[in-house]
């Protein structure tokens, strides 16, 4: 090997790869089923074959061959086409494409791309445009010709906007039709939304709030005994849309509010009404008051029977003034005095106990878990913003191609439910991967601080003081066992596991030696042991 050769691997630049093969692909698309049977299909690819055919291209893949918008570059085949004309291990020479508009509409996102693909010695061939890429001046033809695609889809687009706004105007409305209502396509002249069976437990649904004045949350548990399932959040959305009682309100009305074409479901007085009460709940929820507690029964409703499940009540004998829990399932009748339950109830809390001995080691290996989890909840919340970024294109894609006319409303409704319960799912883990506290070391020091003093803690509060420990300890509660005589739990606080388990481990080793149970981190969920107030 001479000098030259060698000296070849200390230059600089990044090398340009570039096949010199006739190897081609071919990309065919159209953007919505009809196109499929105007220019279909078949005569983009039959054209591509020609052009392959006459100047001699080995075609090496085929893509697309389906219906895409253009809009943006994250559809599916084209992102399969262009994986392929980068790693295919012969190398991709060429492109070929019907028209660049078939190829991307995007304007400065497709100039990026095409320049990336040259720069890997991949060419964009159109067809029915033929440029010459390999100088400047094909480059800025076909940098227009792009330019020029993404202008005439923004122009579709506004006109798309006014079109949508129009209708609603006139009382039409655009999108999918809410829940209780379906379109009606017996007569495709003029549009008509009519009320279906959940309309009749939508309607319901505003009874039980005017005339029960039920919760929500009540209102979605009755609707789904019904056979219709709504979340809580849901429920709210459906009792503050005057869509229900005859009136639009969208997005593009800009604040507006207009009269309808459709069937209401209740009457402008009864969703006044239904939102009335809404207004006093929320007024009147600071002032509520609960019932007095009893302190000589904490474990009321909390403690449950382990044979058939059922919570524990309470009652007092007054003769001897002692209270007692009993299960009042037929068949089952387990009756045990509070004052037992409440020894044992303490017992357990002692097995979670932390060692006054082990606080400043605990304290430690507490703040080094904290410390992991800040860093791995920082890559999961990144990674869950980049899910939901992508999701929302999503949902704004479909909804463009909707108001297009490139997808139906079936494949619409369809889509858009499921992204949109994708993107609640992905707010919710967002919420749920965040732990930034601004303290740490006084949060650490007050876990300690309950952690060491459970019993006495529970022993000292009020009813209400001893449920908040109960609940945030044991949060599905706790089940009393007659055979053995005390508690099993089916759930225990993350954090109080954490210190039991950092303690057992001490325990087990004088020397505090930490790496018998760093797994241990992964226990901890973003939840605190301190009671809230």
């Amino acid at each position: 090997m001479d000098n030259l050769t060698v000296l070849q691997n200390f230059g600089k630049g990044q090398k340009k790869i570039k096949s010199g093969s006739k190897n081609a692909i071919i990309y065919t698309r159209v953007s919505s089923k009809e196109q499929t049977e105007n220019l279909s299909l078949e005569v983009q690819l039959k054209g591509c074959e020609q052009f392959a055919t006459k100047n001699s291209l080995q075609v090496k893949g085929r893509f697309g061959g389906t219906y895409e918008s253009a809009q943006t570059d994250e559809r599916n085949e084209f992102k399969r086409m262009v994986n392929f004309a980068k790693n295919y291990k012969g190398g991709v020479s060429f492109i070929v494409v019907y028209s660049l508009e078939r190829f991307s509409r995007t304007g400065e996102n497709a100039i990026w791309l095409s320049r990336q693909l040259r720069e890997l010695g991949i060419t964009i061939i159109s067809v029915t445009q033929p440029i010459d890429t390999s100088n400047p001046s094909g480059v800025l033809q076909q940098n227009i010709l792009f330019l020029f695609s993404q202008y005439d889809n923004d122009l579709r687009r506004q006109k798309c906007i006014a079109g949508m706004k129009e209708k609603l105007m006139h009382g039409e409305w655009v999108g999918g039709a809410p829940v209780g209502y379906s379109y009606d396509r017996s007569d495709t002249r003029v549009q008509k939304i009519v009320i279906n069976e959940k309309g009749k437990l939508i309607r319901k649904a505003f009874e039980m709030k005017v005339r029960e004045k039920l919760s929500n949350t009540e209102i979605a548990d009755n609707l789904s005994k019904r056979g219709l399932k709504l979340c809580r959040k849901r429920i709210s959305e459906i009792l503050r849309n005057p869509f229900y009682c005859g009136f639009l309100s969208h997005t593009l009305l800009e604040g507006q509010v207009v009269k309808g074409n459709h069937e209401p479901i209740v009457s402008e007085k009864y969703f006044f009404l239904a939102n009335e009460v809404i207004k006093e709940s929320k007024a009147n929820l600071s002032g509520y008051k609960h019932k007095k507690e009893n302190d000589h029964v904490p474990l009321k409703q909390f403690v449950y029977c382990s044979e058939c499940g059922t919570p524990f009540t309470a009652y007092i004998v007054k003769s001897k003034n002692l209270y007692y829990y009993k299960c009042n399932r037929i068949g089952c009748k387990c009756n045990k005095s509070a004052k037992h339950l409440h020894t044992r109830f303490q017992e357990l809390l002692s097995l979670f106990q932390t060692n006054q001995n082990y606080i400043p080691a605990l304290r430690d290996r507490l703040l080094e878990v904290y410390d992991e989890i800040i860093e791995k909840g920082a890559v999961n919340s990144k990674e869950i913003k980049t899910k939901l970024t992508e999701v929302k294109g999503k949902i704004d894609k479909i909804e463009e191609r909707f108001a297009y006319g490139e997808i139906d409303r079936e494949i619409y409704e369809k889509i858009s439910s499921k992204l949109k319960t994708e993107m609640t799912e992905l707010m919710i883990q967002i919420d749920k991967s965040s732990l930034i506290l601004s303290n740490p070391l006084d949060v650490v020091n007050k876990t300690l601080e309950i952690t060491s003093n459970l019993v006495n803690l529970w022993l000292s509060g009020g009813s209400k003081e001893k449920r908040d420990i109960q609940n945030l300890l044991f949060p599905k509660g706790i089940s009393y066992d007659r055979e053995i005589d005390h508690y099993r739990t089916d759930e225990v606080n993350p954090i109080l596991l954490l210190t039991h388990s950092f303690s057992e481990g001490l325990e087990g080793n004088k020397k505090g030696q930490r790496e018998k149970f760093s797994h241990l981190s992964a226990l901890v969920a973003p939840v605190g042991i301190e009671p809230t107030s």
